[in-house]
């Protein structure tokens, strides 16, 4: 009886080994070629699972950023000043997997200029997370939680720029030694809107 392959699953394999090598040499490492060595494949098996590098590109992109959304909209507590407070530390990169996870989106965020699925897959990620971030800061002011009054685009704004140059931060201080410091940003942020 021939083996049963789970296709799904060694996509998701192959994502993977394309992460590590793009965290490991940048974008230009992660050829088909480079992918199927280091997934132990034949050089034209890839096909099988993705048609070419971009598609393999945009399933990391999308995996990566799939991570960040579970992460972020977790069910964490019933008290909206916690939900609002986990919501805001999970994207601010704190272990060696989300730091290198950050590190692997900035070097795709480079492709994105040039190919506009991948940057169509990041505004719709921008796009959903201020939408939650603004539905978060709404249920915590309802609670009692913050004083800030609506509308918080700025406030938004603010955040997602923190975040981002945290992201940044990272590339050059993959070692955690910045994690206090968001520590701290984000304490002082929630002092602000409290």
């Amino acid at each position: 009886m021939p083996k049963v392959i789970d296709h799904d699953e060694r996509r998701r394999e192959i994502v993977e080994v394309a992460k590590q090598i793009i965290l490991k040499g940048g974008f230009e490492a992660a050829t088909m070629r480079s992918i199927a060595t280091e997934a132990g494949f034949a050089n034209g098996a890839l096909k099988h699972y993705f048609p070419g590098k971009d598609s393999i590109v945009a399933a990391t992109f999308e995996s990566i950023l799939a991570e960040m959304e579970a992460a972020a909209y977790a069910p964490v507590s019933d008290d909206a000043g916690e939900r609002l407070r986990h919501f805001l530390r999970t994207p601010l990169p704190r272990t060696e997997e989300e730091i290198a996870s950050g590190r692997v989106v900035l070097a795709l965020w480079e492709h994105a200029m040039s190919n506009d699925e991948l940057a169509d897959l990041y505004r719709g990620f921008l796009d959903r997370w201020r939408i939650a971030f603004d539905r978060y800061l709404t249920a915590a002011k309802d609670a009692g939680a913050i004083a800030v009054e609506p509308p918080y685009d700025v406030l938004i704004d603010e955040y997602t720029s923190v975040v981002i140059g945290a992201a940044v931060v990272n590339l050059m201080h993959p070692d955690g030694s910045r994690v206090a410091a968001y520590d701290r940003y984000l304490d002082g942020f929630l002092a602000r809107l409290g």
